[in-house]
């Protein structure tokens, strides 16, 4: 038996996912999900846009147990966007809440509604961001809820695209791997 990502519409919302996208086998994808080019969704994620919208840009990675999910816009809702080469780290919850390019998220953060990760910011591990609250560009927040901890050393405002690039090549070997089974 071979073990396959669950991926299926809602209604009339179905999955968009580039054809060079990794989705590891035990993910769940279904509704209005966009999954760009390198991509990588893995095991035991969750993308659960059936209210909203879920965008992955290219080269993102959203990390093992990640949890993905939207607002419906009827109730004034927003989707949940990540940006280009984005970070996401094990074990994240993510709820209409927006992850610029290069933005990084520490593995279990939780962001809500209206939150914001910029471009070269990042939420550290274990961080709770409340609604509407952003992390800024060269800046590190932490805590519960997450507050400014500090300003990002040099060439810390780089890390998500270094972890993206790594990412797309372990998806390459995961996949490789897979279908040596």
């Amino acid at each position: 038996m071979k073990l396959e990502p669950l991926i299926f519409a809602i209604g009339d919302k179905k999955p968009k996912i580039d054809a060079t996208a990794f989705i590891a086998p035990g993910a769940v994808i279904c509704g209005d999900v966009e999954i760009g080019p390198n991509a990588s969704i893995w095991y035991a994620c969750v993308l659960r846009g059936d209210t909203n919208k879920i965008v992955v840009g290219e080269g993102s990675n959203v990390q093992d147990g990640t949890i993905v999910h939207v607002d419906d816009p009827s109730y004034g809702g927003l989707p949940t966007i990540i940006g280009r080469h984005a970070l996401i780290g094990h074990k994240c919850m993510l709820h209409g809440a927006t992850i610029e390019d290069e933005g990084f998220v520490g593995m279990c953060a939780t962001m809500l509604d209206g939150s914001v990760v910029k471009s070269g910011g990042m939420l550290a591990a274990g961080a709770f961001l409340a609604p509407k609250k952003i992390v800024p560009a060269g800046e590190m927040w932490a805590g519960m809820p997450a507050r400014k901890f500090r300003d990002l050393r040099e060439g810390e405002d780089k890390m998500a695209l270094g972890g993206s690039l790594h990412y797309i090549e372990e998806a390459r070997a995961h996949a490789a791997a897979l279908v040596k089974r």
